[in-house]
């Protein structure tokens, strides 16, 4: 079954790009496809139509005429490394190989999009952003929440904007979902095209997010730092928090990274703090073993063990209980009750992970994604995605993402690798603890 990707119309226009540094380009059509499975499902019989999504890249004819059209770009919700990246590809794609000549950047995220908020659109040419890919956050500023679908798209109306590309993870591109089907009801010719940023990597039917690669190896060196210290005390705890709401990807990658973490805490397993198979005991035995201990938690496991307050933040997201402080407190009233001396070295890196440039290896993951973005919106492609799947750039729908969140599976390989490196039980309770 093919997952099929909406379009403006036909394309009329022939691509400037019929060759790229003296070579044929290398155009792909519609039928060009990358399976959702790449290996064996463990039955002799195959489906008839196997779950495919298109292979992203250019096309030989273009939906837009390049001299007459205004890109748009917005960047939301929280900071993430390759942002700029992510921006400055746009920008040098659209100009120098699609000799687009009129790109906006609208400030502070969907805010931007709202003219009341005054932010003025800031003109963006390759010269503007030469040096942006050197520098964390975003050029463009960011915002969260939810604004005026209307208004935004009002606005779009108002200065021409042909093609919008939107940066942003689930909550973005939910916003994004509702902004094309706006558009087609108004009965326009506007291309929205996605680009999925988190470091949490949780989003659907990617191998991987931007940013991704950078968070956890900045994650990676407040592990290394919480083990020196631990190492240094007497029955030392190094306690590492790290971002992860709802998936524990950069917990897991940095745990196996550092190669020196005794405790990893997901969102996805549940775990018990008392009790003879409880965290706190499970710690005592290893402190008697070894004499220190690094646990890296993420900010999304342990919410069950603290009060909720019920709160959201501006995206309609519960606000966390923080589970770091939570653990330092009761690790060391656990510990004090029992006149045993431990020294607890908190280390929250949050935002500094989140705040830096991107890493070559993002680098280039970012500039390969604005690329495949821009290809996209040419060819008229709207209320898509971008991004990568079994090593394949691909053409996604918005709406098959934004329904879902990619989470650790506890059954899987990546989590038995962390159990392996870390010598931790499976469950820190009696009972089975792996979320549903």
């Amino acid at each position: 079954m093919a997952q099929p990707i909406a379009s403006l119309g036909p394309c009329l226009f022939p691509s400037p790009l019929r060759h790229i540094g003296g070579t044929e380009a290398p155009f792909k059509t519609d039928g060009d496809r990358v399976l959702f499975e790449h290996r064996a499902a463990g039955h002799s019989e195959a489906p008839s139509e196997p779950v495919s999504f298109e292979e992203a890249g250019p096309r030989a004819s273009i939906f837009f005429d390049p001299p007459r059209t205004t890109v748009g770009i917005v960047t939301c919700g929280g900071l993430c490394p390759g942002l700029n990246d992510i921006i400055r590809g746009i920008v040098n794609q659209c100009t120098y190989q699609y000799g687009i000549t009129r790109i906006l950047g609208f400030r502070y995220g969907y805010e931007g999009l709202v003219q009341p908020y005054g932010h003025t659109p800031v003109v963006l040419k390759p010269e503007s952003v030469a040096q942006a890919h050197n520098f964390g956050g975003t050029m463009l500023g960011s915002s969260r929440g939810e604004q005026d679908i209307g208004a935004m798209v009002d606005t779009l109306e108002d200065m021409k904007v042909d093609i919008l590309f939107v940066i942003g993870g689930d909550g973005t591109l939910r916003g994004a979902a509702t902004i094309v089907k706006e558009i087609d009801r108004r009965g326009l010719k506007k291309s929205v095209v996605g680009i999925p940023k988190t470091i949490d990597n949780d989003i659907m039917y990617l191998d991987k997010s931007f940013g991704f690669e950078t968070a956890f190896a900045e994650a990676v060196q407040a592990v290394k730092c919480a083990y020196i210290e631990a190492t240094g005390a007497v029955n030392g705890v190094g306690l590492v928090k790290l971002m992860g709401r709802d998936s524990g990807f950069i917990a897991c990658y940095a745990a196996l990274a550092g190669s020196n973490v005794d405790f990893v805490l997901i969102p996805e397993v549940r775990f018990c703090l008392d009790g003879p198979r409880g965290l706190l005991e499970m710690l005592r035995y290893r402190l008697a073993k070894r004499g220190s201990a690094v646990i890296v938690v993420s900010e999304g496991a342990g919410q069950d063990l603290m009060d909720a307050t019920g709160a959201t933040d501006a995206s309609g997201n519960q606000r966390y209980g923080d589970v770091g402080l939570f653990l330092k407190d009761r690790i060391s009233t656990f510990f004090k009750d029992r006149r045993i001396e431990t020294n607890v070295k908190y280390i929250d890196p949050s935002y500094i992970v989140r705040s830096v440039p991107a890493n070559a290896q993002d680098n280039v993951y970012c500039s390969r994604l604005a690329q495949g973005a821009v290809h996209a919106a040419v060819a008229g492609k709207t209320g898509m995605l971008v991004g990568r799947w079994h090593g394949s750039f691909v053409n996604l729908p918005l709406d098959l993402v934004i329904h879902g969140r990619r989470k650790v599976d506890p059954r899987h390989e990546l989590w038995h690798s962390v159990l392996e490196s870390t010598g931790q039980p499976a469950n820190f309770c009696e009972i089975v603890s792996a979320r549903d």
